[in-house]
């Protein structure tokens, strides 16, 4: 054993190993190389016993002499025992593992070498691994550590599909935990890597994610890597969708990779089909309905239903669906008796569902996602063509277990119009009638009874008599309309007041038109009647409101032109520099771009008694004609307590008494700052505000944050001030955060453009803030005030 302090076998003689802490990660990391290598060997040592078993089983030996035959074959073909071992296994198995391999390797065979046989050795290792695998986690471990690191891979994610389209992250390697936990679920309808490659019949490939723009797992770890997303799925069901992670943007993957990773896929979904989510396995286990009791609940059902199971081909691929059985509701649409339906293949019985309607993919699916679907209205044209046109049903499809219950309600065409007929008419108050003027029979609704507020006993009022019935200052415009119908023959309407016999009136409007016989006569008249009492009220009310809200219009208008006229009068948007020795000073004022959005920013920059300059920027929150005041409350009273000679971190106390005793509970940032001309030194305190800028040569720089709670937010308040010393050349910069501000990015991430755009200084100081103004990204439409000072 080495004496303390001198380097062991596992440890480097100097640096951090020495320590204590050192040695102890060296030694974790040696036991974690050797677990790896143990678990390596006992993977390859299962599937050398494999081998031999096969050999046993086709030579008819025993395990000792099928032993010394896999020596000798490996010592004869100049391979590894691992090698010649998944060879047996591939020759005998003849599953899509073994399938995968055979085409890796013709696709490769112009080019012979050791990864052809690394490849199939991989497969067959992750295949183990997973098998043997005690969780889903140690499933993406066996994954990532045999089959995707040889493939440049760097991560993995298992994703087990929901029947809501949900996505649950079974398992997953290659990722930091706590983004891992933060993606455990991903609720349906979430745009995501892994979503659109359960979506995409051929999974979903990404040269480089971060041109994608999808959110997924590690996006920040691999913000730049590419990313494929493919289905986990088997006998036609899908059960999740396996991601994918390089570091780095790649082409588009030779066929025989993709293969492979449709391979590992596929044995992803046979490990999924039992997963169950942490959330549900801590609830009473869910019972999944065989295909009997499907039955007896499609028996249940007063609607046609089908109970249909897969139909496999011997690949093992999902190519049809039986019609295990039809309920006693069931009606052909081509009439055909139920016991002909019944046991035949979905797609014989109605080979036109994978036509127009594509209703065999939507069982198709509905089975390989769990999602149901639903549709209104499809005609059922779309299953058989002996049917009429007119016959449409109601699809229902939803996968219970291993089955599939479609349910389709057929509607008759013509009594549904009558009953949409009948329900527009009284949504739309709406009563028809016709009138024979041969026999005089009169036909009305019961609808049209309801509007005139009559007995349905009673009899029809005919049109010659509707005067009789309306308001006498409606007589003229019903004149005009029976002369138009009656005596010039052509269709006619009116609008007025009808008189009931309850003294309810009601405003009408009256459309009708003539039935003519061949010889040009008129025989009858019909039409309808529509109460627009609603109607009318409404125009009514929104002739008044209309009225108000010019009124309202008006007097906001002249609020924002004094709002305005105060702000300006106070701050003009173009200001006369400060004359100040060997200092210069200049500001600028971009007021909102919409005249309702009249804010609070202020600044000032005033040469003091003392010698000193006054320099600062504010925005009291909000907008309008309380703001506008509140500011020149706070900039004058700001302007009179620095005469006093205070310091700035006194005189922001001093402020904060002011704002908070303010009508109306007034807040504000505010930036303060007092510069000596002859120590060339500033010293500054902030309320809540953003920190000035310092341009030195080619840099610009943010001065620290200093603590600072903002104006009028409590009684009284602290603040502390800092000073920095300016050199010949220096530029300051103040400004409100109308500046820099973004809906979609963070104040830290406007501030550093603003410091980018900084840096390049012109050669005036003016040049400097006018291209601050004219290449600000702010799209909050708020004021901007600038206040720079550049000394020399």
């Amino acid at each position: 054993m080495p004496a303390p302090g001198t380097p062991g076998d596992d440890e480097p003689g100097d640096g951090p190993a020495t320590s204590p802490v050192g040695r102890l990660a060296a030694t974790v990391e040696r036991l974690r190389r050797e677990v790896r290598a143990a678990q390596a060997e006992a993977e390859g040592r299962a599937l050398i016993e494999l081998a031999k078993g096969i050999l046993v089983e086709r030579l008819g030996c025993g395990p000792a002499q099928a032993a010394r035959q896999l020596a000798e074959l490996t010592e004869q073909a100049q391979v590894t025992p691992l090698e010649l071992a998944v060879d047996v296994i591939n020759q005998a198995a003849r599953d899509r593992v073994a399938e995968v391999t055979a085409a890796f390797l013709s696709a490769t065979a112009a080019h012979p070498g050791p990864a052809e046989d690394s490849a199939a050795v991989r497969l067959r290792a992750a295949e183990s691994g997973v098998l043997a695998a005690h969780d889903t986690q140690a499933m993406a471990d066996s994954l990532l550590e045999h089959a995707l690191r040889p493939l440049g891979a760097v991560a993995v994610a298992i994703w087990a599909a929901g029947s809501d389209g949900s996505l649950t992250l079974a398992g997953s390697a290659g990722f930091a935990p706590a983004e891992a936990a933060r993606w455990r679920y991903v609720p349906p309808d979430v745009a995501t890597v892994a979503r659109r490659g359960l979506t995409e019949p051929d999974g979903q490939w990404l040269p480089s994610l971060a041109a994608s723009g999808l959110p997924t797992i590690g996006r920040r770890e691999y913000t730049d890597g590419a990313r494929i997303a493919v289905r986990a799925g088997a006998g036609g069901r899908i059960h999740g969708v396996l991601e994918i992670a390089w570091p780095k943007p790649e082409g588009p993957l030779p066929r025989p990779v993709e293969r492979q990773v449709e391979a590992l896929a596929e044995l992803c979904a046979h490990t999924l089909e039992t997963f169950v989510p942490p959330a549900q396995a801590a609830q009473e286990p869910r019972v999944v309905p065989d295909v009997a009791e499907l039955m007896d609940l499609a028996d249940g059902l007063h609607d046609p239903a089908l109970v249909l199971v897969p139909h496999l081909d011997e690949a093992g691929r999902l190519v049809d669906f039986r019609i295990q059985h039809v309920n006693s509701r069931f009606l052909d649409p081509a009439g055909r008796p139920r016991a002909v339906v019944g046991g035949a293949l979905l797609l014989e019985a109605y080979p036109m569902a994978a036509g127009v309607s594509e209703l065999f993919q939507r069982v198709e699916r509905v089975y390989a996602t769990g999602e149901p679907f639903r549709a209104q209205r499809m005609r059922l044209t779309a299953l058989v063509d002996q049917v009429p046109l007119s016959a449409v049903a109601d699809i229902s499809i939803s996968r219970h277990g291993s089955s599939v219950l479609l349910i389709w309600r057929i509607e008759d065409e013509t009594a549904r119009l009558a009953s949409l007929l009948q329900h527009a008419q009284r949504l739309g108050r709406i009563g028809g009638f016709e009138e024979n003027l041969l026999t005089g029979e009169i036909t009305w609704n019961g609808q049209l009874f309801t509007l005139y507020g009559r007995p349905s006993t009673s009899t029809p009022v005919a049109l010659e008599d509707l005067p009789a019935h309306s308001h006498p200052d409606d007589a003229v415009p019903i004149g005009r309309f029976l002369r138009t119908l009656l005596h010039h023959h052509r269709p006619a309407s009116a609008a007025f007041r009808l008189q009931r016999p309850d003294g309810v009136t009601r405003h009408m409007r009256l459309v009708a038109e003539p039935v003519l016989d061949t010889d040009g006569q008129l025989i009858g008249v019909r039409g309808a009647y529509q109460d627009i009492s609603a109607q009318h009220w409404t125009e009514v009310a929104l002739a008044a409101t209309r009225d108000q809200l010019a009124h309202t219009e008006q007097q906001a208008v002249e609020r924002n032109r004094l709002t305005l006229q105060l702000q300006h009068a106070i701050m003009p948007p173009a200001q006369e520099p400060l004359r100040v020795p060997d200092l210069q000073v200049a500001v600028r004022y971009r007021p909102a771009e919409t005249e309702h959005l009249v804010g609070g920013d202020w600044y000032d920059a005033v040469r003091l008694p003392s010698g000193l300059v006054l320099l600062c920027v504010g925005d009291v929150a909000g907008h309008g004609i309380e703001a506008a005041t509140s500011m020149v409350v706070l900039r004058n009273a700001l302007r009179g307590l620095a005469v006093t000679g205070a310091g700035p971190a006194q005189l922001l106390s001093w402020l904060n008494i002011v704002a908070h005793h303010l009508t109306g509970g007034v807040t504000a940032t505010a930036m303060c700052g007092l510069y000596d001309g002859e120590r060339r030194t500033l010293r500054w305190a902030r309320a809540g505000h953003l920190p000035p800028v310092l341009v030195r040569g080619a840099e610009a720089s943010a001065l620290p944050r200093l603590p600072g709670l903002l104006l009028g937010a409590l009684p009284e308040a602290v603040y502390e001030e800092a000073e920095v010393r300016l050199a010949e050349g220096d530029t300051l910069l103040m400004y409100t955060d109308g500046l820099i501000e973004r809906r979609d990015r963070s104040v830290d991430e406007s501030l550093s453009h603003l410091l980018d755009t900084a840096r390049s200084a012109p050669h005036t100081l003016d040049h400097q803030l006018d291209r601050l103004l004219t290449y600000s990204r702010s799209d909050t439409d708020d004021d901007t005030c600038i206040v720079g000072i550049r000394v020399g």
